[in-house]
């Protein structure tokens, strides 16, 4: 059967109010654009005539502003899920004018297809090539769309002219089966390739087919200040100690590194270190940093989710796939991100903290214990099941009115139990094997700000002697001093006793 080529605004005209739509891709990276940003303005219009429009979201993780931030400027979704960045989009969520239920990355799709949510009717997708007889080819992100395209009713094809149709083969698109059939996912090392270089679907599920040329809006990473640089060579320095004292191999272990700046510039010294040998990615989201150290021979294999990376660097793997095709995977999150695997390989995880309090709990997503920022993502379906977790964070933010280490996290995502080591640009407190008030000891001397040492160990002192230290009535005072005057370091302890 012929293609059904179309505009985004006769595309659009497929969703109906109330729909669940799975949007693919993974990051900006992938995400579809003409038609979330049709849909949007066909909400405004529905709107502005007193109809009602909204639909539910899910996708593999953020999205681009044409899809999430065009979205949430009109106030057309009644749900999001899994992972956001979008700043319209959050103050949409905080607002309470859109629900949102943050998600382990790796369990959506599962939990579609167990029915613990509602299938997806339409999936909106991002190609670089799809056929008459329905087979479909994504471009720079996979997220979660071979289980958005095999439940979804129907299926709306964005055809992006500007990912050349020789992206095919860079997938590695597999799905396993549900309990109790499911057996083990055959990933041995994280060059193995166990799927399908294409999703293949009902072609009569495929109701529009829309052409476009856009570019992923992915953002640029921004310069690397003396701050990133220190954690960057800290976290260098833990890892060649490591090997050094035989915990990890000679030949090294994968690497898995969460997404931001942070995390760009800690992979940037590691490959800048030569007492790292090269070394193999098994991670989500593979970033600038990675394609530079493949073309200098220090990343030898990446197996990701999805090349969220710059344009000039996306248009040198287009420009040189005879190099890239046999050093890069994109998978499935359901596989990239599955626990399972990351504890057979022995990954090294490197993720970012919000907020971490002085005994190893980790806050990822929330300002002050409310504020949604963007969602837990994939770090607690590597931290759980890593070789070694690391977190790493500034000591500080705001220009050093808000300490990064609190007495207590305001908002709980990874506890005490799964993370191993945390790192700053003062040092690293290595957390393994010690108890409490051993662990507050080492993150006080090691990794928070001199500034707010005396301040925290001032806090141990009004605490009563008990496995966990804390005094309840001062857990949150560091809070309440910055939502008060606007800096912790004001934080008198006897003013908040109770």
């Amino acid at each position: 059967m012929a293609l059904p080529f179309m505009t985004a605004d006769e595309a659009a005209k497929f969703v109906k109010n109330g729909d669940v739509v799975g949007m693919g891709g993974f990051t900006p990276a992938g995400a579809p654009k003409e038609v979330p940003t049709a849909i949007a303005h066909m909400a405004e219009a529905l709107h502005a005539e007193g109809k009602p429009f909204k639909i539910g979201i899910y996708s593999g993780a953020s999205t681009g502003d044409s899809c999430d931030g065009t979205l949430a400027r009109a106030h057309a979704v009644e749900f999001r899920t899994p992972y956001q960045s979008s700043k319209d989009m959050r103050t949409e969520l905080n607002n309470q004018g859109a629900h949102y239920f943050d998600m382990h990355l790796s369990e959506l799709a599962q939990d579609i297809r167990y029915g613990f949510m509602p299938k997806p009717r339409i999936a909106i997708i991002e190609a670089c090539q799809v056929t008459e007889n329905g087979e479909i080819v994504p471009t720079a992100g996979v997220g979660n769309m071979l289980t958005f395209c095999k439940l979804a009713d129907q299926i709306i094809v964005e055809l992006n002219e500007a990912m050349p149709a020789t992206m095919r083969g860079l997938h590695d698109l597999y799905e396993p089966l549900d309990p109790p059939m499911r057996r083990e996912i055959p990933v041995y090392k994280p060059s193995d390739r166990i799927g399908a270089d294409c999703i293949k679907v009902d072609p009569k599920k495929i109701v529009a087919v829309v052409k476009t040329n856009r570019p992923n809006e992915v953002g640029k990473f921004a310069e690397l200040d003396e701050t990133t640089k220190k954690i960057g060579a800290n976290v260098a320095r833990f890892l060649v100690g490591e090997m050094k004292a035989g915990r990890i191999p000679a030949s090294f272990l994968p690497i898995q590194s969460g997404v931001g700046n942070i995390a760009n510039a800690v992979l940037g010294a590691l490959g800048e270190d030569k007492n790292i040998p090269a070394f193999e990615m098994y991670t989500e989201v593979i970033q600038d940093s990675v394609i530079g150290l493949m073309k200098e021979g220090r990343v030898k294999f990446a197996s990701g989710c999805s090349l969220t990376i710059g344009a000039d660097k996306l248009q040198d793997i287009i420009d040189h796939m005879d190099f890239f095709r046999d050093k890069i995977v994109l998978r499935p999150q359901e596989i990239s991100n599955n626990p399972e695997v990351a504890r057979r390989l022995g990954l090294i995880t490197i993720n970012t903290a919000l907020e971490a309090d002085i005994y190893g709990n980790i806050n990822s997503t929330h300002v002050c214990g409310t504020k949604m920022m963007n969602g837990i993502g994939g770090s607690g379906d590597f931290t759980r099941s890593a070789y070694i977790s690391i977190y790493t964070t500034p000591s500080t933010a705001k220009d050093g009115a808000i300490s990064s280490f609190v007495p207590m996290v305001s908002h709980l995502d990874h506890s005490e139990h799964s993370v191993k080591v945390i790192i700053t640009e003062h040092g690293i407190a290595d957390l393994r094997g010690k108890s409490p008030i051993q662990r507050a000891n080492e993150i006080i001397e090691n990794c928070v700000d001199p500034v707010y040492r005396p301040i925290l160990r001032e806090y141990l002192a009004h605490t009563k002697t008990a496995h966990t230290q804390h005094n309840l009535a001062l857990a949150t005072a560091m809070h309440q001093e910055f939502l008060k005057s606007g800096d912790m370091r004001n934080t008198k302890w006897d003013e908040y006793m109770k």
